[in-house]
């Protein structure tokens, strides 16, 4: 159970990267093409090690 505690908080970890780089736009561009890029691709993974972290505890 400790590996999935692990990838639990790892995707805590990216979905609050992937939120933070969302958020972080400036006034006069707003958001740029790699800035949405990296920020979905933190979720993905997020999403991907959380749901890896509540099998691993089934």
């Amino acid at each position: 159970m400790t590996f999935a505690l692990v990838l639990l908080l790892l995707g805590g970890f990216l979905l609050g990267g992937a939120w933070s780089v969302w958020k972080a736009d400036s006034d006069a561009a707003g958001r740029t093409g790699p800035q949405v890029f990296f920020a979905v691709s933190l979720l993905v993974a997020a999403v991907i090690a959380s749901a890896a972290a509540i099998l691993r505890m089934v």
